[in-house]
């Protein structure tokens, strides 16, 4: 496959331990890459990266998180000799010292973001230097990719001192950039917008993200190019499971696999579920949760509990915690639906593609990535956002209507498999690391 480039440096973001959507996204594709005979090198930044998959990512750390908040903060930090930062570079020091880091609130992050994305003039330049001299050294890249934009501020060196082309995902760095207060939101989209001349391609998992990112960053429309999300589909049924006696006396089921938190609409599944487990004849309706707590939500998650435990359902809803990948199959497997109400405009949905890999319909905010989505794989339906009542209403009628279900579960998982899976998505991003590096010509 590699007969083009055959070197390909992916800079990926860590989360603090978090499972993080983006970085999963990462790891499956360079796994895919990998296995498609490109030779890749998943590279991480911050912190290590965290997945429920085979971690293909280096054992080593660039823009240690702890070196690049000490640069930001203590003044003299980034003049010291080379041997103090890499201390604090050793991926295990990382992970216990930014074990607490998924707490930290955005809007406290607005210099450190600004800095970070002017690259050499900001107070990371001695870590840009350190990457690109590493990249030219080991990897020797024929295209470097960053995983968000807001990692890209060391573009514009590494492009001039490599001869190498740039290429950026953009996977939800809006809503970062958006929580951010001013006047940092405005200056870190002033730079952004100055990046955009050094990067020559974005990659983007649908329509509606490259629309809203061609216009949130003023990016040539040329310049975007459309590759749909995909997961691998390992462990997931290769066919529609039949219906079992035990699953069909088992109360209907319904799912909730991601970040407990605000943004990914808990609070809107349980009153929609409250609401149901009101109407005569759905008092035995179940709920399933599973997901990582991120510190600053503790409190959130424990008030959607406490809602439910309130109202005398304590029976009635399982919190399962974070699922390694066989417990998420299992959990897949248990539901009969999968509902993630998610209040922001989603750009991905990886959820999505793995409850329709396991043959589970979904019911989905009309919002964001979703109605392509679904139109895309005919696995489910949408409801208005930010609507309980309208969310009870779709899931007492799907829940009634087994046929429809099935229909629905056979479209999704046959889309999925079929187009959906991590291997088309390697192909479809290989065809542009392809365009890219032969527009861009010999380095």
């Amino acid at each position: 496959m590699s007969d083009l480039a055959r070197s390909v440096a992916y800079i990926t973001s860590g989360a603090a331990g978090m499972f993080c959507g983006s970085c999963m996204h990462d790891n499956t594709l360079a796994r895919a890459l990998s296995r498609q005979g490109v030779d890749i090198q998943l590279i991480p930044t911050y912190t290590p990266i965290r997945t429920d998959e085979q971690n293909v990512s280096i054992d080593r750390i660039f823009f240690g998180g702890v070196n690049v908040f000490l640069e930001q903060t203590v003044p003299g930090y980034r003049f010291l000799p080379d041997f103090v930062g890499r201390v604090f570079d050793q991926p295990w020091l990382i992970r216990k010292l930014t074990s607490r880091a998924s707490s930290v609130n955005p809007k406290s992050l607005g210099k450190m973001t600004v800095s970070m994305l002017r690259g050499t003039a900001g107070y990371q330049r001695r870590e840009v230097l350190k990457l690109s001299s590493w990249l030219g050294r080991s990897v020797r890249p024929e295209v470097v990719v960053f995983s968000n934009v807001l990692i890209a501020g060391c573009a514009p060196h590494i492009k001039r001192s490599l001869g190498t082309p740039i290429l950026v995902t953009l996977q939800g760095d809006d809503i970062f950039l958006e929580s951010l207060p001013d006047p940092y939101r405005r200056q870190s989209l002033d730079e952004i917008r100055r990046l955009v001349d050094s990067i020559d391609g974005f990659l983007v998992h649908s329509r509606f993200y490259a629309e809203r990112m061609r216009a949130y960053l003023e990016i040539p429309e040329e310049k975007l190019h459309l590759v749909p999300l995909g997961i691998d589909t390992a462990g997931f049924p290769a066919t529609v499971p039949a219906t079992t006696e035990s699953a069909a006396q088992r109360p209907p089921t319904i799912g909730y696999l991601a970040r407990l938190a605000p943004e990914k609409g808990l609070h809107v599944l349980v009153d929609a579920f409250l609401e149901l487990h009101r109407r005569p004849g759905w008092e035995d309706v179940q709920l399933r949760v599973a997901g990582w707590i991120g510190e600053s939500n503790q409190g959130y998650a424990t008030a959607a509990f406490k809602k439910l435990d309130d109202a005398g359902l304590q029976g009635r809803y399982h919190y399962g915690g974070v699922l390694d990948r066989a417990q998420k199959l299992d959990f897949l497997h248990a539901l009969d639906l999968l509902s993630v109400p998610t209040t922001y405009e989603e750009p991905k949905g990886l959820f999505v593609l793995e409850a329709l890999a396991a043959a589970v319909p979904v019911v989905q905010p009309d919002h964001g990535a979703f109605p392509e989505l679904l139109a895309a794989t005919g696995g489910g339906c949408l409801v208005p956002p930010n609507d309980p009542q309208a969310l009870a209403d779709q899931l007492q009628q799907l829940l009634g209507q087994p046929r429809q279900r099935q229909a629905f579960a056979r479209a999704g998982h046959a889309a999925v498999h079929a187009r959906f899976s991590s291997e088309e998505m390697a192909k479809g991003t290989w065809a542009v690391m392809k365009q890219i590096v032969a527009e861009h010509g010999d380095p």
